[in-house]
C-alpha cells in the first residue's frame, strides 16, 4: 500500500527533490499532475519533470504537494 505525506516545509521539498520522489500535485481540490520529480523549486514555485522534456511549474501557494512512496 503507497504511503502518502503532504509536502510542507523546505526540508520536505528538498529530501523529495535529492530522493527523487513521485509526488502529486492538487490544485482546487483536484489532481493536475502525478508521478513527477522535483528537479527545482524557489520559494514561490515548485517544477516537476515527469519526462525528459515535460516540466511543469506550479505554484506553491495555489497548489498542495504530496509525496507518494510504494
Amino acid at each position: 500500500m503507497p504511503i502518502v505525506r503532504e509536502l510542507i516545509t523546505e526540508q520536505d521539498f528538498q529530501e523529495a527533490m535529492d530522493r527523487h520522489l513521485r509526488i502529486r500535485v492538487f490544485q482546487n481540490d483536484q489532481l493536475i499532475d502525478t508521478g513527477g520529480i522535483i528537479i527545482r523549486f524557489t520559494d514561490d514555485t515548485i517544477i516537476t519533470q515527469s519526462g525528459v522534456d515535460d516540466l511543469t511549474y506550479h505554484s506553491r501557494r495555489d497548489c498542495q504537494f504530496y509525496e507518494l512512496r510504494k
